[in-house]
C-alpha cells in the first residue's frame, strides 16, 4: 500500500491520454475532461463517457457548460481563472461542480459558484517555470483545517513523493501530468 485515499481525480487533455482499463476500483476515480488543445470528435468523447459510466467512475468537463450537457457528464469543473456566477445554475440542474482554487479570495468565488468539491494547488513543487510557489504538506494542512473544507490536493505529485500523501489532511488527491507522463502511477495508488 502506497497511498489510499477515498477519491483520486485525474484530469486529462483528451481520452488517449488514459486507459481506463488499467484501473481496477472503479468508483475511486472521478476523470476531468480538460482539452485545451485540438479538439476531438464528439462521437469519441461520448464512447469514452459510456466507458466511464460503465466502469462507474465519474466524469467531469471543465469549463464547458454545452459539452457537459451533450456528453450528459456528471458535472462541471471550473478553473480557478473562470470567475463566471452564471455557472451555479448548473446546481439547480443536478450537476455536481467541482472548482480549481490557489488562495482563499479563489475560494470565496468557487463558493459563490455553489462548488461541491475544491481542488487545491499546488501541493508538491513543480516543473513549471513560472509557477515556482507551492504549499508543502504542512501548510497544506493548515490551510485544509482553517478552511473548513475538504480540500483536494493538486500538484506536482509524482512516483517521487507520493507515499507523503498518507500525510496530506485530505479524503481525495488529484493528478495532472503524471496521468499522461507515468500512467503506471494509477496502479501505485493503492
Amino acid at each position: 500500500m502506497f497511498a489510499t485515499k477515498k477519491k483520486y481525480y485525474l484530469i486529462i487533455q483528451n481520452t488517449r491520454d488514459i486507459k481506463l482499463t488499467n484501473i481496477k476500483l472503479f468508483n475511486k476515480f472521478t476523470i476531468i475532461y480538460r482539452n485545451s488543445g485540438k479538439k476531438e470528435n464528439l462521437t469519441d468523447l461520448k464512447r469514452f463517457r459510456q466507458l466511464c459510466k460503465r466502469k462507474r467512475m465519474q466524469f467531469f468537463v471543465a469549463n464547458n457548460v454545452e459539452l457537459t450537457t451533450k456528453l450528459k457528464a456528471d458535472g462541471l469543473y471550473i478553473s480557478s481563472h473562470n470567475n463566471d456566477l452564471k455557472l451555479a445554475r448548473l446546481k439547480l440542474a443536478n450537476y455536481k461542480i467541482i472548482g480549481s482554487i490557489h488562495n482563499i479570495k479563489e475560494l470565496s468565488i468557487k463558493k459563490k459558484q455553489m462548488c461541491n468539491s475544491y481542488l487545491f494547488s499546488r501541493l508538491f513543487k513543480t516543473d513549471y517555470s513560472f509557477k515556482k510557489d507551492y504549499l508543502g504538506v504542512v501548510k497544506f494542512n493548515l490551510i485544509s483545517l482553517s478552511f473548513g473544507e475538504d480540500l483536494i490536493a493538486l500538484g506536482g505529485i509524482r512516483k517521487s513523493n507520493i507515499n507523503k500523501l498518507k500525510i496530506v489532511n485530505s479524503k481525495s488527491v488529484s493528478l495532472l501530468s503524471e496521468v499522461k507522463k507515468k500512467p503506471a502511477i494509477i496502479s501505485r495508488l493503492f
